[in-house]
């Protein structure tokens, strides 16, 4: 093998010391497992298109991890972790090649109980969700790439999806309850983190730990209907989801409005999106359906869509038109668009970047859970210019009084967090001093 970036390693030793530990040295298999979606973003795409991994590995227990930590630590080889590979920003491209530590293959559920479970990082969000249902429960929060997502990527380099309404951001206090790490020291420990601790690594992109086992809260599964309500005026919508998020009474998964044109990029929901309305992709529980409609009339919207839980498990589900899924069907009709992630905090904020910028910022709203109030954040599918132009749309929300979590960096402090995080950079310091673990993503190390 011929490392992309790493000097002088003896790779025959080094593999040599995993023995019975699946690997991967096929250079097209490693090439598709060293990038996630970051092609989303025309400024990553000419920084990230050419990184790769030198090696992957699939650890089957917790055990094989600390293995593959030694061996790391002792060829000082960098180590991205990696999960289903459906971030957006990079998370787990290497951008010092090295081992890519797959861990899909661990992906046992060890135990699910009344609201909380214990389960390895790789498993689907789909496959426990479908083994949690059973017993009455759910992941209280999913991405829209649930499909193929493992719960240890979600937590690694997510923040908030379908759930968030009611549950708010995976760093909320509550929304994760203990993991096990293991650390790449000179001799690699496994590490449990509980209550509070566990923000450590929540959303730290693997860089400070490798998560071999999670404690997660669930919430009640409740047949879920999935409803369009379309609107001749945007405004209108947006108001409506904002009230919708504020009913207490009504119980709700899913509040993703959409201005036209993004509507007409759906193509497969096509027959209920008439042309040139605003529309509303909505999850609530089926027992809400009737007082649900009594809203619908009170804001002049139309249903063109509604099926009960049962007709929703079939087939494509609402929820993969919402969140990061809006952009892909986007994208698939228009390659040249992108994307912003912006908390406006208020409709007024809202209504300010829809009249300001119009199709050239086309607004899509996730109403989510913050601080017990329910609040707007976009997803705007933006037409792409230049990245000087993308920066002037940034600075214009930020100097308006909204929050941009930039998907256009893969630096952890420059996306959402904007500040760093001396909890995570001091774990860092503790459980890898040799900074091996996904190098160049955190600012607060590379800067010390």
């Amino acid at each position: 093998m011929t490392p992309t970036t790493i000097k002088s390693v003896d790779w025959n030793a080094f593999i040599s010391e995993l023995a019975g530990i699946e690997l991967i040295t096929d250079p097209t298999q490693i090439a598709k497992l060293s990038l996630d979606y970051y092609h989303f973003s025309p400024v990553l795409q000419p920084k990230l298109s050419d990184k790769r991994g030198d090696l992957v590995v699939r650890p089957a227990t917790e055990a094989d991890v600390l293995r593959v930590a030694a061996a790391c630590v002792k060829y000082k080889v960098p180590l991205t972790v990696r999960g289903a590979g459906t971030g957006n920003y990079g998370q787990c491209v290497p951008l010092q090649g090295g081992v890519i530590l797959d861990t899909t293959r661990m992906n046992a559920i060890h135990w699910i109980k009344p609201g909380l479970a214990c389960v390895e990082p790789g498993v689907k969000m789909a496959t426990f969700d479908k083994k949690a249902r059973e017993t009455g429960w759910e992941l209280r929060m999913v991405p829209s790439t649930y499909r193929t997502a493992t719960i240890g990527g979600f937590i690694g380099g997510g923040s908030a999806g379908i759930g968030s309404i009611t549950y708010g951001q995976l760093r909320d206090r509550g929304n994760l309850h203990a993991v096990r790490v293991v650390s790449l020291e000179d001799e690699p420990r496994v590490i449990e983190l509980r209550g509070d601790e566990v923000q450590k690594v929540n959303h730290a992109y693997g860089t400070n730990g490798i998560i071999t086992k999670l404690e997660i809260p669930l919430g009640p599964a409740y047949p879920w209907a999935e409803v369009i309500v379309v609107f001749d005026d945007f405004m209108t919508a947006a108001r409506f989801g904002q009230t919708l998020g504020d009913s207490d009474g009504l119980i709700k998964k899913l509040i993703s409005i959409h201005a036209w044109p993004i509507p007409s990029y759906f193509a497969a929901l096509k027959s209920y999106l008439p042309e040139a309305k605003h529309c509303a992709l909505l999850m609530i529980a089926e027992s809400c359906l009737e007082p649900f409609q009594e809203l619908v009339r009170e804001y002049g919207g139309q249903v063109t869509y509604q099926k009960i839980a049962q007709e929703a498990s079939k087939g494509t589900s609402l929820a993969e038109f919402t969140w990061n899924h809006t952009t892909l069907h986007a994208r698939s009709i228009d390659p040249t668009l992108t994307y912003l992630q912006t908390f406006f905090f208020t409709l007024e904020r809202v209504e300010q970047m829809y009249c300001h910028f119009g199709d050239e910022a086309m607004i899509h709203l996730e109403f989510l859970r913050v601080n017990g109030k329910a609040m707007p954040a976009g997803l705007q599918i933006v037409r792409y210019t230049t990245e000087e132009r993308l920066n002037e749309i940034i600075h214009y929300h930020e100097e308006n009084g909204a929050f941009i979590a930039n998907p256009h960096t893969y630096i952890l402090e420059d996306g959402g967090m904007k500040t760093i995080d001396p909890q995570q950079l001091h774990f860092k310091e503790l459980v890898d001093p040799y900074g091996l673990m996904n190098p160049g993503k955190m600012k607060a190390w590379e800067s010390r």
